[in-house]
């Protein structure tokens, strides 16, 4: 692996090289660094397998991985690399098996991965003499699928290569988990739908794009239009120790949809003042009991788990966001929208009915997909250019505005101190 140097202007993070996003060999070292040691990974939720057999498949980094619940309810983390000759042997994306059998050469596993049946292990007899078969020392016991260490809480799965990796609980920190425990509270999760769609632009833009306040009153008009995300909303910014994992927390003002001397808040001049909803059922929005925070009552919560998760609360709307990278310059962005069990008809209608806002097509998230692309293509034709993230300073920290990009740089803090280290 040949990676070359990366110029910082400064010794902070305030000026990010675009190099960070577009050397291919760097990428690996991030996939390692961040996916595959010392970080736990989002690979779904326990109402995705609510029974024995269920499984989804999906990825820790780039590594293909299935989520299984075995017959005693237990849930395992497998890679989907058969021991035999390497095949991804699971193509379903969910489904319902006994066992898992590779189609090559027919080894089976059980969902916890155990090597349970390999075909002509003994060898075939023939003309009164055996040929073939495993060596006498084959122990199936030391060629199941590689198992990855599991971690759960709320109703939320999680998995690690790292044997050594520290709990789920101190890899959040507590200021994190405060927020985690907000929203996975214990009530039983019900998995409402999925939206997925493929972003040229490499993973870590995603990571920034939710740590950055900046841009949702400027480029999101809808936001603004209709009140749910302003500039002058009560709000706070929160990080854990490492700066890698953040809060966004904001609170919808009482003026609701922007208009006359209440829009120029934004000082945007695209702002579209006459926009209406044909449907105004959009803006159904019930304040629940679990929003409750001490003495605040945050209609929108979005955290960034680093390297591989965002989980949103946009008013009624609750859902997690799964990045999964595929070479430095694309990721697959899969969304998964739930509820709770305990909802009543007409909050799961609201719920699907907002969630539309999000999505590849959705009013506000097609958005953030296009400025991903674009900056992209920008950082391939000038790798040695940098960008600048100095909007509140340049130092980090936490915040009670949105007016910084305080989370961005510590974002950067942290990736300095491990791909530097």
């Amino acid at each position: 692996m040949t990676e070359h140097p990366i110029h910082w202007e400064t010794e902070g993070t305030s000026r990010v090289p675009f190099a960070v996003y577009t050397d291919e060999d760097r990428h690996k070292k991030e996939l390692e660094r961040f996916f595959y040691k010392s970080h736990w990974s989002y690979v779904g939720l326990e109402a995705e397998i609510p029974n024995p057999g269920d499984f989804k498949r999906t990825v820790v980094g780039e590594r293909s991985v299935i989520m299984t619940r075995a017959a005693d309810g237990q849930i395992h983390v497998v890679e989907n690399v058969c021991a035999h000759r390497g095949m991804q042997f699971c193509r379903e994306r969910h489904g319902n098996k006994k066992e898992f059998v590779c189609p090559y050469h027919q080894w089976s596993y059980s969902l916890k991965g155990d090597l349970q049946g390999v075909p002509f292990r003994r060898g075939v007899r023939q003309d009164g003499k055996v040929n073939g078969g495993m060596p006498a020392d084959f122990d199936p016991k030391d060629h199941g699928l590689t198992a990855l260490k599991v971690a759960t809480r709320g109703g939320v799965v999680f998995a690690s290569f790292d044997p050594a990796v520290e709990s789920l609980e101190d890899f959040m920190g507590p200021t994190i988990l405060k927020y985690f425990d907000r929203l996975f509270n214990g009530r039983k999760l019900v998995v409402l739908g999925y939206n997925r769609q493929r972003i040229p632009g490499n993973w870590k833009l995603m990571q920034e794009n939710i740590k950055d306040p900046y841009h949702p009153g400027l480029l999101h008009t809808w936001f603004v239009t209709f009140g749910l995300w302003r500039a002058d909303n009560k709000s706070e910014l929160r990080m854990d120790a490492h700066h890698r994992h953040a809060a966004m927390i904001s609170t919808r003002g009482s003026a609701g949809q922007a208009t006359g001397a209440a829009a120029q808040v934004t000082q945007v001049s695209s702002f579209k003042e006459s926009m209406q909803l044909h449907d105004a059922s959009f803006l159904d929005i019930v304040p629940e009991g679990w929003w409750q925070m001490e003495e605040q009552m945050p209609t929108a919560v979005m955290m960034t788990l680093f390297p591989s998760v965002i989980f949103q609360q946009q008013v009624n709307s609750v859902s997690t966001r799964h990045i999964q990278p595929d070479g430095h310059g694309a990721f697959d962005f899969v969304w998964t929208h739930f509820g709770f069990e305990d909802d009543t008809p007409e909050m799961t209608e609201r719920r699907l009915r907002q969630s539309n806002l999000f999505g590849p097509a959705g009013f506000v998230s097609a958005d953030d997909g296009e400025v991903i692309e674009f900056s992209q293509q920008a950082f391939e034709t000038k790798p040695e250019h940098r960008m600048l993230v100095e909007l509140g300073g340049r130092d980090v920290g936490e915040t009670d505005h949105m007016v910084t990009e305080t989370l961005i740089r510590g974002m950067y803090a942290y990736w300095r101190k491990v791909m530097e280290a």
